[in-house]
């Protein structure tokens, strides 16, 4: 191989070295894609007329997207929740309702990030307000601190998986699939995991109770109406505002853009009732586990009268769009780096250079798809599930999608069961030590008591689930794949 020959390896080579420097991952690409066009016209292997299409290629594939719309919409309305104390309270209740359970404070984490993950995909936010909110109740009932640590951190996690995912949306717009059918088939894989991690947690809170303590029963409502007005205040408004959004989804009465401004509309509605309606009328925390709890909106006293609540609401809401608004120029930088460094390496002839090594190596379709498997899950280790989707997929989609897996599944659903099964894989990129992220959300805001090492070996068991649940999916591809195909007959 001459060395014009191998300029596209090079290119991935410079990138993973320059990642580790630190540098924003935006200009890192960018960068990069940029430096090797121009060594690339000195060798006369790329022309400077190419870089007429960039600006074509990145307002027309990223900002006239109509599907990457969704995604500032689903950051605002997972931003919304968090801020407007709905999470808070939706916590407070399934760990009232759970209390008997073994294990019930870390069953109630798992269960509400399985319904934060269906109504946002952010998981810094998921992650550091469960956080905020569980981890010091369940430090002060005697957790074990490992279990504690790893069943926020896992939970936390879901979003990136269970729809609307906004990981999601940008693997169906890379490789030109439906985004509803991707959520489709999202749904019980998603599931699956949340199923293994409330059952690892029973199970091992069943075998040594010493790990969990159950909460006092004199804590929270003690009264069966007082119950029912704690669920309804607290858990039946999330669950009405994932119907929204996921069943005009998946009921084909909107398309997943469409649906996200139902999300952000709904989310926009529900703070207006936590923070203004409720609180003006002199509703507090109605049978909530902890009342007077900090819910992270500063000295606010609840009861100020509507016009201070409006203001008070107002300036949440102005804090929102903010945050949405400098989460999704991240993101978008990121598209647009993206997209500079996979048009340059294609146009040095990347593509014909990865299809000749697979087909050299002699792999097969299993052994490519274990292949990319192992690569992802040891890329996960250093890198963010982004910069992993945005090089990895462009580079090998014209391979996935020929892949050819007989009898195990007809060919034309293969690309979204890869998916998937890439979903499954990258979630643990947010565990995975040195460079997980949801451990760095998780130790940035936990109590001084909680060690980093107890972080590390407390998310060891929920990796390993995700992994038993990424080969449950491989083995039995209708996990993924059967309720796409229900829906659309």
């Amino acid at each position: 191989m001459t060395l014009i020959e191998a300029l596209p390896l090079l290119m991935f080579a410079v990138l993973g070295l320059l990642l580790f420097t630190g540098l924003p991952v935006t200009f890192v690409l960018a960068g990069v894609g940029l430096g090797f066009a121009i060594i690339g016209i000195g060798f006369g292997e790329f022309l400077p007329i190419q870089f007429k299409v960039l600006p074509s290629r990145i307002f027309g594939s990223i900002f006239e997207n109509a599907i990457l719309t969704a995604i500032p919409m689903f950051i605002f309305m997972g931003t919304m929740l968090e801020k407007s104390g709905v999470a808070r309270d939706l916590l407070n209740c399934l760990q009232v309702l759970l209390r008997r359970v073994p294990g019930g404070l870390a069953l109630g984490v798992t269960l509400m990030g399985t319904i934060l993950a269906a109504t946002t995909g952010i998981i810094g936010a998921s992650v550091i307000m469960m956080t905020l909110l569980a981890l010091p109740v369940m430090i002060e009932r005697k957790y074990n601190h490992e279990l504690a640590t790893g069943t926020i951190a896992a939970s936390g996690t879901l979003g990136i998986l269970i729809p609307p995912s906004i990981m999601l949306v940008i693997m169906a717009d890379l490789l030109s699939r439906s985004v509803g059918d991707l959520f489709m088939a999202a749904v019980f894989p998603g599931l699956l995991l949340a199923g293994l991690y409330i059952a690892y947690i029973v199970i091992r809170c069943t075998l040594n109770p010493k790990l969990a303590p159950t909460l006092d029963a004199d804590i929270g409502p003690q009264s069966l109406a007082a119950v029912l007005v704690m669920v309804f205040r607290s858990f039946v408004p999330p669950i009405l505002l994932i119907s929204m959004v996921l069943g005009s989804i998946l009921g084909g009465f909107a398309t997943p853009t469409e649906a996200a401004g139902v999300g952000a509309m709904g989310a926009i509605l529900l703070g207006f009732i936590n923070l203004v309606l409720l609180p003006s009328m002199g509703v507090a925390e109605v049978a909530g586990l902890n009342p007077n709890a900090d819910d992270g909106m500063g000295d606010h006293a609840v009861g100020g009268g509507f016009v201070k609540e409006l203001r008070h609401f107002g300036s949440i809401l102005t804090e929102v769009v903010e945050r949405a608004m400098l989460t999704n120029a991240m993101i978008f930088g990121i598209f647009i780096g993206a997209t500079l460094f996979s048009y340059v390496f294609r146009a040095l002839g990347g593509d014909d250079i990865v299809i000749e090594l697979v087909h050299s190596l002699g792999l097969g379709p299993w052994g490519f798809l274990f292949l990319i498997m192992g690569l992802v899950f040891i890329l996960g280790f250093f890198f963010d599930w982004l910069e992993i989707t945005l090089i990895v997929l462009p580079v090998f989609a014209p391979i996935i999608a020929q892949l050819d897996f007989g009898d195990h599944m007809p060919q034309i659903e293969v690309t979204y069961w890869f998916a998937i099964l890439l979903a499954m894989n990258l979630q643990t990129s947010f565990l995975t030590p040195p460079f997980g992220f949801a451990l760095f959300y998780l130790k940035a805001v936990a109590p001084p008591a909680v060690k980093i090492s107890e972080v590390y070996r407390g998310i060891i068991p929920f990796v390993m689930l995700q992994l038993i649940g990424l080969a449950l999916v491989i083995a039995y591809p209708d996990i993924a794949l059967w309720l796409p195909r229900v829906l659309q007959d």
